[in-house]
């Protein structure tokens, strides 16, 4: 058997993997839940990626957005996945987002580094705009849950600089 002797933590993961790796995040998540309660939170730590195999790339982060006497609102962002067979890290990669209610339409902003604007595909269903890219060498899939009913036809789009930008009147 490989490696029976790595540390693993009380649910069994590698601490050295990625296992442990999302098991820390999801550690900082449970943690962001208690934000609004206890007025902060204050983490420390390293993580070692020496062990990831050559040519291995994964991207993995999160947002922490709180309104006024809102709850914290975790949002993850790239490519790894958590399965129940544990992490894997998938070809595409999940935008980080911004969907911003404003006066008479919705903001959305989508961070797609790397990709062409020719690339970029949106689909507009009801409630539910889903945004993909397939570029040379990264591909992006993101679907967004709108906090309100919108006019499909009057979504405008632009993309500068790895930023796109989606406008829908409400």
């Amino acid at each position: 058997m490989e490696n029976d002797n790595k540390k693993k933590d009380e649910a069994g993961f590698d601490l050295f993997g990625l296992g442990g790796l999302l098991k820390g995040i999801e550690k900082l998540v449970d943690a962001a839940g208690k934000l609004e309660k206890e007025g902060g939170i204050e983490k420390e730590g390293e993580i070692n990626l020496d062990h990831l195999k050559k040519g291995m790339k994964g991207v993995y982060g999160l947002t922490i957005k709180t309104a006024l006497g809102g709850e914290p609102k975790v949002e993850t962002f790239g490519n790894i996945k958590k399965t129940p067979d544990g992490p894997v890290v998938d070809d595409e990669r999940e935008p980080m987002t911004d969907v911003f209610d404003e006066k008479e339409e919705l903001l959305i902003i989508a961070e797609m580094p790397g990709i062409e604007e020719n690339d970029i595909k949106i689909d507009l269903k009801e409630d539910i705009i889903e945004i993909s890219a397939i570029g040379k060498n990264r591909k992006y899939r993101k679907e967004v849950l709108l906090p309100c009913k919108v006019i499909s036809t009057s979504l405008k789009s632009k993309y500068n600089n790895g930023i796109l930008e989606i406008k829908i009147k409400k």
